[in-house]
């Protein structure tokens, strides 16, 4: 079952909830029955303070805060050169085809095209041992920007099977 915890007061963007035993201070939490976009930036024993990006007008003592267990993050890729985001990530462009010029609370859109395909180059070859950091494949953004695929922290192995060069999306 998830997590829930409950608004208990809010003043602008921030946002005071009981319930949030098992949160962590920096996690992503959904805040309010829109789930608005907020980030626990105190923790007082039952209690949190939540820092919401959004506006909050409207929203209720006694409405959910919702757990997600990560970090407020970003992603990073391909694509995000020469793109324009609002304060979280989300692609501006794809927020206005999506609800036109006024962005919707609680709009999510992925920060990433997950449609644009990319050319991808593979450096490795079936058979290979591959260490953590080591680097798998690279794709060119733009003429200088190269992204590199690697092996991520803590994972080892043998290449089992391998897809060819070609195009792919994220």
């Amino acid at each position: 079952m998830e997590k829930q915890g409950k608004i208990t007061f809010i003043n602008g963007p921030v946002v005071e909830a009981e319930n949030m035993t098992g949160y962590i201070m920096r996690e992503l939490v959904y805040v309010g029955k829109l789930k608005l976009v907020g980030e626990i930036i105190e923790l007082d024993g039952d209690s949190a303070t939540i820092q919401v990006y959004e506006e909050t007008s409207g929203m209720k003592p006694g409405e959910p805060v919702y757990s997600t267990g990560r970090p407020l993050s970003v992603q990073l890729g391909p694509g995000i050169i020469g793109n324009i985001f609002d304060g979280i990530q989300r692609p501006l462009p794809f927020l206005e085809k999506k609800s036109g010029p006024f962005i919707e609370r609680g709009a999510e859109v992925s920060s990433l095209d997950p449609e644009k395909e990319w050319e991808l180059k593979v450096l490795v070859e079936e058979g290979d041992y591959l260490n953590s950091g080591q680097i798998v494949a690279e794709l060119n953004e733009t003429s200088v920007i190269t992204h590199k695929i690697m092996v991520p922290p803590g994972k080892e192995g043998e290449v089992i099977e391998l897809v060819p060069d070609g195009r792919y999306s994220i």
